[in-house]
């Protein structure tokens, strides 16, 4: 049971650094000023797009690099069986269909610990994207504003 607390505390730490960078990598390229990029950050759905790609690319990494290490244990005997639990098991869908030999259950449910983390960062980062692209700011958003209401703004306005 240590070796798998040694482990998985390892394998959460690596997957907070592989997130961390991942995200700071996304954020440094979206900040820059590089010929590339600044067409994509006159468009917010495309900076949406392409930080959602991003994410999932993280995500991706994430997953492989668990089930790499599920192989290399011998905790699962084929990689698309190790593949296929880890996915489920960072994302806690966890069907359930295919299971750790009790040597190695605790260091699997803390994957899904991990993952339940990562995408609750994830998802954060995206909301916390969506709120400064101002994409969310419609008059439907508003209470009391909606189809043949006036807003204050064109009360105000005119």
């Amino acid at each position: 049971m240590l070796i798998q607390l040694i482990l998985a505390t390892m394998m959460s730490l690596i997957t907070v650094v592989i997130h961390l960078t991942g995200l700071a990598f996304l954020v440094r390229t979206l900040r820059s000023h590089h010929r590339l990029v600044r067409p994509v950050k006159k468009a917010p759905v495309a900076v949406l797009l392409i930080s959602t790609a991003t994410i999932f690319a993280i995500h991706t990494v994430e997953i492989w690099i668990y089930a790499l290490l599920y192989l290399l244990l011998g905790a699962l005997g084929t990689f698309e069986a190790a593949l296929y639990f880890s996915t489920v098991t960072y994302s806690s869908v966890g069907y359930g269909d295919v299971l750790l030999s009790h040597e190695w259950r605790i260091f699997g449910a803390i994957e899904g610990a991990t993952g339940i983390l990562m995408m609750g960062w994830s998802t954060a980062f995206l909301v916390s994207m969506l709120g400064q692209l101002k994409l969310l700011t419609h008059d439907w958003l508003t209470p009391g504003a909606g189809p043949g209401a006036t807003s204050t703004r064109n009360v105000r306005d005119g």
